[in-house]
């Protein structure tokens, strides 16, 4: 005998007879419940956000902000994007998660893709995850695997919080509330490939590097240093992971940052993580072995999450590199991320010393430690930007910005003061 389903239970319940959270009330209510409802890991937010359209988002007093953050680099089609969200909904609506003791047509198409994206030799194999610190961590687990004990990151990087991908993350207020962490791994100096030969040996297992440090106020490595560490690993036997959590997914112009010829010049990798803006806004990442002996380090019973590779996130993932293959949204990152930079330039403000980045990671060098007070200046005029150093502003916006929403900000910075401390006074 079977059952029916209940009536709450029943897929032909009417959408407006669920529970749905109502989003009247102003910013200073919903702050104050989240103070007594949400942990205090992040402070007090900024605003509390209640919808958002392309490159734009409204807060619950119905301000408008230009995102040019985008979720710190994740929000890639901007938000509400009707192709994403018409994956999504047609995806739940047809199968939303199976355990990975089941794959799905979707999880192995969105697999094939990145492979192919990435440029990954036959043989190569990508793991699903929620997330850029489990992509990293999965990446930590690949390089134990080789059974050497040291593993080499950069000073200044940064990869995750997680207990793996924190140790493989030199900012020590992050590391040292959670120490003791996994051991082995050592840190050189960012950038400098004389203090990379010197620290490698046969017993390193892998060199963990970000071809764009994001955190540490979008600083890329110089030229020639991925050829060169690629040269040293090989040389070594050691696995060479390269983290585009951030720069990945056409962020810079590229599918992937070290496709670019001043930054890899050709380089293959053992390894890439990608997340952030590889979903489009749903939580996803994925490790990419290369090669069929990368591929086999984590073998079965190895490694393993519940929601990585679930048929919606998956979907998305295909939906949001569709609209940017459709749109040569691509050609249009290197285009409008070059604009910035040049407009920006092209002020020749006091404040600003120096501007840089690749495609639509860029950086806004500051004349003084006042990043946070022009960050606060920016949300009050309406622009979400990113306060990374104290001396450091990071944009990251969706891939949707036109030129003329940009100019609106070029022209905010035209407009502040030269003087840094008038904007601390």
């Amino acid at each position: 005998m079977t059952t029916q389903p209940t009536a709450r239970h029943r897929a032909d319940v009417a959408p407006d007879a669920l529970p749905v959270p109502a989003t009247d009330g102003s910013v200073a209510q919903w702050t104050d419940r989240y103070s007594h409802a949400v942990m205090d890991t992040f402070g007090p937010p900024q605003r509390v956000l209640v919808r958002g359209e392309g490159p734009y988002v409204w807060d619950a007093d119905g301000r408008r902000y230009l995102d040019l953050l985008g979720g710190i680099a994740v929000n890639s089609l901007g938000h509400a994007h009707p192709t994403l969200t018409a994956a999504i909904s047609a995806q739940l609506g047809t199968l939303g998660h199976v355990s990975n003791f089941f794959g799905s047509p979707t999880q192995i198409a969105f697999a094939e893709t990145l492979l192919a994206l990435a440029g990954a030799p036959e043989g190569s194999r990508v793991f699903l995850t929620n997330s850029g610190t489990e992509a990293n961590e999965a990446a930590f687990k690949l390089a134990r695997r080789t059974g050497r004990p040291r593993i080499l990151a950069l000073e200044n990087a940064f990869h995750g919080r997680s207990m793996g991908a924190l140790a493989l993350t030199w900012k020590p207020a992050y590391r040292e509330p959670f120490e003791p962490l996994p051991g082995g791994v050592e840190f050189v100096p960012f950038g400098d490939a004389g203090a990379l030969a010197d620290a490698m040996g046969d017993d390193v297992a892998a060199l963990f590097v970000e071809p764009i440090q994001g955190e540490a106020g979008v600083r890329p490595l110089p030229p020639g240093y991925l050829a060169e560490a690629r040269r040293l690993t090989r040389e070594h036997g050691a696995l060479l992971i390269l983290d585009e959590v951030q720069t990945g997914m056409g962020r810079t112009g590229r599918w992937f940052a070290h496709q670019h010829d001043h930054l890899g010049g050709g380089v293959v990798p053992d390894a890439v993580t990608v997340a952030k803006g590889l979903g489009g806004g749903f939580p996803v990442g994925a490790l990419i072995a290369y090669g069929p002996q990368v591929a086999a380090l984590l073998g079965r019973g190895q490694h393993g999450t519940t929601f990585g590779g679930n048929p919606v996130a998956s979907a998305a993932a295909l939906a949001t590199i569709g609209v940017i293959e459709r749109d040569d949204l691509l050609a249009h990152v290197s285009e409008l991320g070059a604009w910035i930079r040049e407009a920006v330039a092209a002020l020749q403000h006091l404040l600003v010393t120096d501007v840089r980045g690749d495609g639509l990671l860029v950086a806004i060098e500051l004349a003084g430690p006042v990043s946070a007070a022009v960050a606060a200046r920016a949300l009050d005029a309406g622009f979400i930007v990113n306060p990374c150093t104290p001396t450091t502003l990071r944009l990251a916006p969706p891939f949707v910005l036109t030129q003329d929403q940009a100019q609106t900000f070029v022209d905010f910075l035209a407009a502040l003061p030269a003087d840094p401390t008038e904007l601390t006074a």
